[in-house]
C-alpha cells in the first residue's frame, strides 16, 4: 500500500489523491448574488446532504490552491446569506462544467454558460431552469477550515424551498433515478453518469437481522469463487435455509452431478453457478446450491 501522510506532498497532489478515491461526489450548481444583486453561478462537488429535519445541504467553495484567492460563491454567501443549489443531470453537465470557467467579478455565468435564471420563491439568487431540482437555502453558518490555498469553507445551508421537475418522477411520486440522470465528478477530467446499466440495488439490512458473513459454513465463506459481495449478500439472510432434500434439487443441480464425478469439481461448477445466481439476487436460491454442496450424490 502506498503510504501518504498529509502536508509531505504538495498540496494539489494530495488534492488529486483525494478527488480520485473519494467518488463519485454529487454537485452543486450554486446561484448566488452579491450586495448589489449582480449573480454568480458556480459547480461544487464537495457537496452533500447532512440531514432531513431541518434539512441541509453543505457545499464548499475551496480557496484556490494556486494563488490563495477566494471565490465570488464565498464572499456571496458571507455577505447576503442565500443560495440555490442546483442539482447536475446529464442534460447539462457541459453548462455547469463551462460555468466553472475563471470569469472575472461581474461577469454572469447565466450568459456564458447559456443557463436560463428564473426567479425563486423565498431567496434572491435565481434557480437554474435547466436543473431538475432546485434547492433555495438560507445560509446558516460558513465555517473556514484554513487559511491557505486548497482550504475549504463549509456553507451550512438550511433548504427553504425545494422544486421538482416533476418529468424526473416514478409512478410511485418519487425521484426515479433514471428519469433524473444525475451525473457524479471524480477524479481529473472524469464524470459518471447514474443512470442505466450503472444502477444496481443493494438491500437495505435495517429489514431483516442478517446471520453476517461469520454464521455462514467455512466450505462457503473460504470459496474462492465468491467474492465479498457474495457473501455480504448470503450473509444478509434471517435465516441460513435448511438444505433441500436431493429429489427436490434444480435441473440444473442435477446436471451439475451428474457431469462431475469429483467432488472439488463439483464444489466448483456449483459455487460457479450459486455466483451466477446472486448476480441476480437470487439469494435464497443460491443458498439451496451451495447447501447441496455437501451432499454425495443427487
Amino acid at each position: 500500500m502506498l503510504k501518504i501522510e498529509p502536508g509531505t506532498i504538495p498540496t494539489p497532489q494530495l488534492h488529486g489523491y483525494l478527488l480520485g478515491a473519494v467518488a463519485p461526489r454529487p454537485i452543486a450548481l450554486a446561484s448566488t448574488v452579491d450586495e448589489s444583486g449582480n449573480p454568480n453561478l458556480s459547480p461544487f462537488s464537495f457537496f452533500n446532504v447532512f440531514s432531513a429535519n431541518p434539512p441541509i445541504a453543505i457545499f464548499s467553495p475551496a480557496r484556490r490552491g494556486r494563488n490563495n484567492t477566494t471565490k465570488d460563491t464565498f464572499e456571496n454567501v458571507k455577505r447576503t446569506r442565500e443560495v440555490v443549489i442546483n442539482v447536475v443531470n446529464h442534460d447539462l453537465v457541459q453548462q455547469a462544467s463551462l460555468s466553472s470557467t475563471e470569469y472575472a467579478t461581474g461577469v454572469n455565468e447565466f450568459v456564458k454558460a447559456g443557463l436560463t435564471p428564473i426567479s425563486s420563491d423565498l431567496v434572491k439568487p435565481h434557480r437554474v431552469q435547466e436543473s431538475p431540482v432546485q434547492l433555495e437555502c438560507k445560509v446558516r453558518d460558513v465555517v473556514e477550515l484554513g487559511n491557505e490555498g486548497g482550504a475549504g469553507n463549509l456553507v451550512i445551508c438550511e433548504v427553504v424551498m425545494m422544486h421538482i421537475d416533476e418529468n424526473v418522477l416514478g409512478e410511485d411520486g418519487k425521484i426515479d433515478q433514471h428519469k433524473i440522470d444525475l451525473v457524479g465528478r471524480l477524479g481529473k477530467n472524469w464524470y459518471v453518469r447514474g443512470s442505466g446499466e450503472a444502477l444496481f440495488e443493494v438491500e437495505k439490512p435495517i429489514k431483516n437481522l442478517g446471520v453476517g458473513v461469520d454464521a455462514i459454513p467455512n466450505h462457503i465463506r473460504n470459496s474462492y469463487i465468491l467474492s465479498g459481495n457474495d457473501l455480504g449478500k448470503l450473509g444478509n439472510v434471517e435465516t441460513i435455509p435448511d438444505p433441500l432434500e436431493p429429489e427436490n434439487a434444480s435441473a440444473e443441480v442435477r446436471h451439475i452431478f451428474r457431469q462431475h464425478a469429483d467432488g472439488m469439481e463439483r464444489r466448483e461448477a456449483l459455487h460457479h453457478y450459486a455466483k451466477e445466481l446472486l448476480e441476480k439476487n437470487q439469494v435464497l436460491e443460491a443458498w439451496n446450491v451451495l447447501l447441496t454442496d455437501k451432499l454425495n450424490r443427487i
